[in-house]
């Protein structure tokens, strides 16, 4: 009865081993590890994005994105995904975070995301007409 067990278990271990693509490791999580004050902001991946493009728009090596968050594949990641960036700021000070807006999404839904009015985001951004924001805009959002 024992071996069996052993048996079942090491079956079980083994399956998860192949099956479980490493590049699904769970990146840290905010308060998890990284702050603010560490010299990075957390990236929401919207669709069609890649840690190219992420990094061209902070300004930061794909490559040390992909090593801050653990990525086994540094060609795959997946909208809705949240990455840290290391040292990412893009030169936006006053910036506590960035967001890339996603077809459908609004200002006002995305600043009720974050807890704070539109109009603090729209300015911070330099936006006049709060219907003004489009997918793949990168917003800053300002600090709390």
């Amino acid at each position: 009865m024992r071996r069996k067990i052993l048996l079942v278990v090491g079956l079980i271990l083994l399956l998860q081993l192949v099956w479980v693509p490493s590049t699904f490791a769970a990146p840290p999580h905010p308060g998890h590890g990284h702050g603010w004050g560490e010299g990075g902001l957390w990236h929401r991946v919207a669709w069609g994005e890649s840690l190219s493009s992420i990094g061209w728009a902070y300004g930061v090596n794909p490559y040390s994105i992909c090593a801050a968050n653990g990525l086994a594949n540094c060609n795959y990641v997946w909208a809705g995904q949240t990455l840290w960036i290391p040292g990412g700021g893009g030169g936006g000070a006053g910036c506590s975070a960035y967001y890339t807006v996603s077809w459908g999404q609004t200002l006002s839904g995305i600043a009720a995301w974050y807890g704070m009015s539109p109009w603090r985001i729209a300015h911070a951004n330099g936006i006049h007409n709060l219907n003004q924001v489009y997918a793949g805009q990168t917003l800053c959002i300002p600090g709390w």
